[in-house]
């Protein structure tokens, strides 16, 4: 019986576009970010190729073995953040050795029988134009997702596109923090990004009609993704991205700044309980409701942290999220993993990933195979 469950399951997994969204957010499990690699940009770079974009933030060039070494701690997908304008010619056009260098890195992550996730990243935070010039904002991201489409349109469901990463949200319409402006314009602005993200794809050819998107909730937040003036593409094949970095005085503050101490420790009953009830909203106004979420950041500073701190956060955030039925991606710029080493430098992080992915896995295959079965009733 136990055989047959194994070969169900292989039979499930090879077929092309045969799962759910659903069904995929289990078989992705654990992610990692490809940090501060192939979205590396800035002016001061002056770069003439894609190696000296990819190593200008201080990590080495990505090799499979890096992905690799990845795999071997559980992880099954890998975010891969681009800066698409690094390099671009005339009239937005992608430099075709980008292309190219962005193409290697997924195949290394496909041909491992992982998921691969590739967005548009800051780039320069071009994003702004679109509350300032939005015909010429989309007209460069329609270029930029009309050729990524075409280019990777034979890839099958282990290549996810995700529409943007944390900048679908214009202060300039609507600042979020003190609540002036036009709220309800600057939210259509991002649905209707959303949506072009979408036609762009189900309008393309080959494997893009039933490709598996991931659309940017607004500024990623957890709270505004969650408001109704948010709305999701009638689609049934994509999942909403959010990110997680709470409470930023321990996760992003390393030293005290103007609007706030920086927090050495974490971890008190109460703080783990507010991070989960934090969580538990975005599964109740979406994974309840059917839509799936992949968290697609989240990760703490290590400078002046308690290392015990750190380790507890990590795995409250991987575990509560994954437990949710969320797909956790960690932010990885370096601080980590060791992409030379190809280890942890932590090796109680490395240990604690290869724990709750074995024990995540363990559950997901068993959903996917009850799945199969009741597809073959």
């Amino acid at each position: 019986m136990k055989l047959n469950y194994i070969l169900l399951l292989l039979s499930y997994t090879c077929a092309t576009f045969s799962l759910t969204t659903q069904e995929v957010i289990k078989e992705m499990g654990f992610g990692w970010n490809l940090g501060n690699t192939l979205e590396a940009c800035g002016d001061w770079i002056n770069g003439s190729t894609v190696k000296q974009y990819e190593t200008a933030w201080g990590n080495p060039v990505t090799t499979e073995e890096i992905i690799k070494g990845v795999k071997s701690y559980g992880f099954n997908t890998v975010r891969v953040p681009v800066a698409w304008s690094n390099l671009m010619l005339d009239n937005y056009i992608i430099n075709p050795l980008l292309l190219s260098r962005v193409k290697e890195v997924v195949d290394y992550i496909v041909n491992n029988d992982m998921y691969a996730i590739v967005n548009i990243h800051w780039d320069m935070g071009w994003f702004t134009k679109f509350a300032t010039n939005e015909k010429e904002a989309f007209k460069k991201y329609t270029s930029i997702w009309g050729q990524i489409s075409q280019y990777f349109k034979d890839y099958d469901e282990h290549l996810v596109f995700e529409s943007l990463n944390e900048e679908g949200c214009w202060d300039e319409i609507w600042n979020q923090w003190s609540n002036q402006g036009d709220k309800k314009k600057a939210f259509n602005l991002l649905n209707n990004i959303n949506q072009e993200f979408v036609d762009i794809f189900r309008n393309s050819s080959e494997n893009n009609a039933k490709r598996h998107l991931l659309l940017a909730g607004y500024c990623t937040s957890l709270d505004l993704t969650s408001d109704e003036l948010y709305v999701i593409p009638k689609d049934d094949r994509v999942m909403i991205s959010v990110h997680y970095y709470g409470p930023s005085t321990f996760t992003i503050l390393e030293e005290d700044a103007d609007w706030g101490k920086a927090a050495y420790s974490w971890g008190t009953e109460k703080e783990i309980n507010y991070l989960v009830d934090e969580l538990k909203k975005i599964k109740k106004n979406f994974i309840d409701k059917g839509i799936p979420i992949i968290v697609g950041e989240y990760g703490t500073a290590i400078t002046n942290k308690e290392p015990a701190s750190v380790i507890r956060w990590l795995k409250t955030v991987a575990k509560t999220t994954s437990s949710f039925g969320m797909v956790p991606c960690l932010w990885d710029a370096g601080q980590y993993f060791d992409r030379e080493k190809l280890v942890f430098k932590n090796p109680a992080i490395g240990e604690l990933f290869k724990q709750l992915s074995s024990a995540l896995k363990q559950n997901n295959n068993l959903y996917l195979q009850i799945q199969k079965l009741n597809k073959h009733k």
